[in-house]
């Protein structure tokens, strides 16, 4: 039995959840690339519930279908949240064709895990990863504005009136940014630690607006996302996410409870 190249889900999966084509479900996943996702459907390589699909473009939700790869599941029934430290100078991809280390170098083997967003590769602290890309399209989703929470070392330090000025009145490619808050860590002469609470996840939105301010970032460590924070992790360590743990990404930070990073 195949599914139609316009396949809809069954009627036992959840109808309101959006659909996407299977080759970007496979790419969500962490997999491959959606290019890559499509070659293996058309070589008939991939299965969604028993069912070898070779059509690239038929629509399933992102959670619930059954889907395999040469045999091997790549989806699963229970959803597994990993929290990394991701160190400084690793990249968040899956394979780089330069050969340089990858956050897949330091994470368990099984199960297919995707990335919750991104860190640059000079950027550390908390990444997170999931083997559910539906759960993680809605926190990423830009409606819902889950804060995230950087810790900065600038050189030089920035005045308390320009950083006022940058937390409610910023612009990147000519659109507002949602208000954030900003505040002074600690200052040491030269350079200065800030704390950076934002309410969206422009594409290196801190590093472009400490630029415009003629700011040099020396270190930009994520430090808590909700109010779920980094904690006792060291670069390179990762840990799984406790189920109660998954409420906290959704709350409002306090940034006086996140610990200061890296510690005095």
């Amino acid at each position: 039995m195949k599914y139609p190249s316009n396949h809809s889900p069954k009627s036992g999966q959840n109808q309101s959840a959006p659909s996407f084509g299977l080759a970007r479900i496979l790419s969500k996943a962490g997999l491959c690339s959606r290019t890559v996702a499509a070659e293996w459907i058309r070589a008939g390589r991939v299965e969604v519930d028993g069912c070898r699909m070779h059509d690239p473009e038929a629509r399933f939700a992102l959670s619930g279908p059954k889907i395999c790869v040469d045999g091997i599941e790549v989806t699963a029934s229970a959803r597994q949240v990993l929290l990394l430290h991701k160190p400084r100078g690793v990249l968040t991809t899956r394979q780089d064709e330069k050969g340089r280390a990858t956050v897949y170098d330091l994470l368990p083997k099984s199960p297919w895990l995707a990335p919750v967003g991104r860190l640059d590769q000079a950027s550390s602290g908390l990444l997170l990863f999931s083997n559910d890309p539906y759960w993680a399209q809605q926190l990423l989703d830009p409606d819902q504005h889950v804060a995230k929470t950087y810790h900065v070392q600038i050189r030089p330090p920035l005045s308390a009136s320009a950083a006022a000025q940058l937390a409610a009145g910023s612009v990147l490619d000519g659109e507002h940014c949602l208000p954030m808050q900003i505040r002074e860590l600690r200052c040491g002469g030269k350079t200065q630690w800030l704390e950076f609470i934002l309410q969206e996840g422009r594409n290196r939105q801190i590093r472009r607006l400490l630029a415009a301010c003629d700011k040099e970032v020396l270190r930009l460590i994520r430090v808590a996302v909700g109010n779920l924070p980094l904690g006792e992790l060291r670069p390179g360590e990762w840990r799984w996410l406790r189920s109660d743990e998954e409420d906290l990404l959704r709350q409002t930070p306090s940034s006086h409870d996140i610990p200061r990073f890296p510690p005095e």
